[in-house]
């Protein structure tokens, strides 16, 4: 007999056959292109999503307000699809496993910047321009995220090779990340660009399973293999940003905006993490995580009881949400993009390019009025994982959303500093 709390919500059935909806009218109005066929769907594709993404890629065209909220309502119905394929399937919905995606969040922003400074040859530079990038950054997590899963429910495999067979799956796919990035930017740059930092960095990163070692033991297989992968394939980016600082003049380097944008929200991190970590493990003793109930338990369920249990959790979980990575990651992001902007903006002659950004800062007057919004909506994030429950069938719902929080605010503020300091 199924469990009933463990079935799909009726939230996830509906996001799920809206999404079907929306990938068919993209199917639908592309093939009609094809067929030479000349209608509004097609128009509206181009006009709106596939024109901007083809002009960024060489212009840097930027957002409109009707694919500024068509991305954002679909990554809202992709946060509660995937959270109810994630639990269908078994994935550990434990904060490992937003560290574990983590890598891949930097590997879109490296791969973002490695665009911005041209290094991509023509066939690939589109795929590394949002929204773009996020559906190729997912590509590669759905891959290594397969292979994980494959190795995990193997039971010809003895537990104690599990890992090493993951290692080596791993060294596969980053070295195919190395062969088709590093040949797409040697055809791009053609010999204006040494390219030897490159290689050794994507020598390290082929070899990370092996380097890194035992020190992943706390992961899961599936885990495991989504952060070697991502963190491979970010070390080969890393190695094409630092291969083109090497090759230009040093006047055209800024490296004082690293120490604000990213030396602040590290701080950040740290003191959120020591605030809470106590609470953290007086909860982890008694099997339970900040906000997640346990098992067959509703919310209303745990409103209306009482219990030392519910006494304990009540105690100690707004400490506690602090030093959660799904929770200090979050914020951080925000507030690391609030200040990426104010400092683009204001200091480094960039313009801003999203819509909804623009408005606040023409409302303001200035960019740090957008850092004061980003520094609110901070608070906001972690005023609601101090309050909310999630049932444990909600627990990937909990990942997902501070996940989608992290990469809309982490994302383009790593990738503007990472601009700045290039000078692309």
């Amino acid at each position: 007999m199924s469990n009933l709390l463990e079935e799909m919500e009726d939230y996830e059935r509906w996001s799920i056959n809206l999404l079907y909806v929306v990938g068919g009218l993209l199917f639908l109005g592309l093939a009609l292109d094809q067929m030479n066929f000349d209608n509004g769907l097609t128009n509206a594709i181009y006009k709106y999503y596939l024109d901007p993404i083809s002009g960024e890629s060489t212009g840097d065209s930027g957002y409109n307000f009707v694919n500024t909220v068509t991305y954002a309502v679909v990554l809202g119905m992709f946060v509660l699809a995937l959270s109810g394929w994630l639990r269908r399937i078994g994935v550990d919905g434990s904060d490992n496993t937003i560290i574990a995606l983590f890598p891949f969040v930097l590997w879109a922003v490296t791969g973002e910047v490695v665009e911005d400074a041209q290094m991509f040859d023509s066939l690939l530079s589109p795929f590394f321009v949002s929204p773009g990038v996020h559906f190729q950054t997912a590509g590669w997590v759905i891959l290594s995220g397969a292979f994980g899963y494959s190795i995990s429910n193997n039971s010809s495999i003895s537990e104690s090779d599990k890992s090493a067979k993951v290692d080596s799956l791993a060294n596969v796919l980053i070295l195919a990340q190395f062969i088709l990035y590093s040949y797409s930017i040697s055809n791009a740059t053609q010999g204006s660009i040494g390219l030897e930092t490159l290689a050794l960095f994507g020598i390290i990163g082929i070899f990370l399973p092996q380097i890194l070692g035992n020190s992943l033991d706390n992961f899961t297989t599936i885990q495991r293999s989504v952060y070697l992968n991502g963190f491979g394939g970010t070390m080969i980016f890393l190695g094409a940003i630092c291969s083109y600082s090497l090759s230009v003049d040093e006047s055209q380097l800024t490296l004082w905006p690293l120490i604000f944008v990213i030396g602040m929200p590290a701080i950040l991190c740290w003191q959120m993490y020591n605030f809470g970590k106590e609470s953290v493990e007086i909860l982890n003793s008694h099997g339970m995580i900040s906000g997640v109930l346990p098992p067959g338990m509703t919310e209303d369920d745990y409103l209306e009881s009482q219990s030392s249990e519910k006494d304990l959790m009540e105690k100690y979980r707004t400490r506690a949400a602090f030093a959660s990575p799904v929770v200090f990651l979050a914020v951080a992001g925000q507030i690391l993009d609030g200040i990426a902007t104010a400092i683009g903006l204001e200091y480094l002659g960039y313009t801003e390019k999203h819509v909804l950004s623009d408005k606040v800062i023409q409302l303001f007057g200035n960019a740090f009025g957008f850092t004061f919004i980003k520094i609110i909506l901070a608070g906001f994030i972690l005023y609601f994982f101090t309050i909310a429950n999630f049932e444990h069938r909600q627990r990937h719902l909990r990942l997902l959303i501070g996940l989608a929080m992290m990469v809309v605010g982490m994302a383009p503020g790593l990738r503007d500093v990472g601009r700045a300091v290039l000078g692309v």
